[in-house]
């Protein structure tokens, strides 16, 4: 497959709310350290944003949480792309926060979610936020903080919300308080299989499913890596592209309201993911796939 020439909107485009975005969008987590944790390459990484807006790239995944020793995903986007495209979405979650060393802090309480709305808008140079996805971690219920959110978007910092890590039953938790335009979940071929139904009631709800880890998987910050199904190695072969490529192209096979935001900071591997929109898999492609997949319940 020539990638050369391939855009973002090769992989058709979703709506949030009334933000449209091509379905192939970035995540920006992989910008800020390497796989052994090394900070990486700040020039680097700048050049990667640009080359993907470039590319047609309009949906970026971040966080203010989202920072390594000497890097911080946020401001490397305020750098690379303010003033900010008019088409571009910027996403961004609260809940969990880390110290300066990088360690995990408790999940935000809901009079504390301000703060890092705020702090969000300060690094990003921004003064809205177009998309902000509530990260739960361990709640029952999402009603309380939900709310926290709903309040900051009828006061004008927020324009949509979304939901992160959930399981199900928090999506009409959510949608009860406030309109929910995405879910936002670890999710990937052969992994966590069980998720299908969300993702099939996500697009009954018309709301988008966003896999994050959809190529590492299990890997998770580690990245893509480790020993590869066959019939997944096969079906690369066949279409002369890596792994990762099916497994993106994969991702977006699994319907209109699924969105892809594959991090990098490689700026060869950036143009391979923006090409896995273009990439048709066939009826037997799929079918072997779904073998694979089946194998990850």
């Amino acid at each position: 497959m020539d990638t050369g020439t391939i855009t973002a909107d090769a992989a058709g485009t979703w709506t949030l709310g009334d933000l449209t975005v091509n379905r192939i969008g970035f995540g920006a987590m992989r910008l800020t350290a390497t796989a052994d944790g090394r900070p990486g390459d700040r020039d680097r990484a700048v050049a990667v944003l640009r080359r993907a807006v470039e590319l047609g790239v309009n949906h970026i995944d971040t966080a203010a949480f989202y920072f390594s020793p000497l890097r911080s995903a946020n401001e490397l986007i305020n750098t690379a792309l303010a003033p900010y495209p008019e088409d571009l979405v910027v996403a961004t979650k609260v809940g969990p926060g880390k110290d300066p060393s990088g360690r995990w802090l408790p999940l935000a309480r809901p009079d504390e979610l301000r703060g890092q709305v705020e702090e969000n808008l300060r690094q990003l140079g921004r003064d809205h936020l177009d998309l902000v996805n509530l990260r739960q971690n361990g709640l029952e219920s999402v009603a309380e903080h939900f709310g926290a959110l709903a309040e900051l978007r009828d006061a004008g910092l927020i324009r949509h919300l979304g939901l992160s890590n959930v399981r199900p039953h928090h999506l009409p938790q959510a949608r009860a308080v406030a309109p929910v335009v995405c879910v936002q979940n670890a999710y990937g071929l052969g992994f966590r299989a069980g998720h299908d139904q969300f993702v099939r009631d996500c697009a009954a709800q018309g709301v988008a499913y966003v896999p994050f880890f959809s190529i590492a998987t299990d890997r998770r910050e580690a990245g893509a890596g480790g020993t590869e199904d066959p019939e997944l190695v096969a079906v690369a072969d066949a279409h002369g592209v890596s792994t990762a490529v099916i497994r993106l192209a994969w991702t977006l096979h699994r319907g209109p309201h699924v969105l892809a935001i594959p991090g990098t900071g490689n700026p060869d591997h950036l143009v391979a993911n923006v090409a896995a929109g273009a990439l048709r898999l066939t009826d037997d492609d799929l079918t072997r796939l779904e073998a694979v997949h089946r194998r990850g319940e």
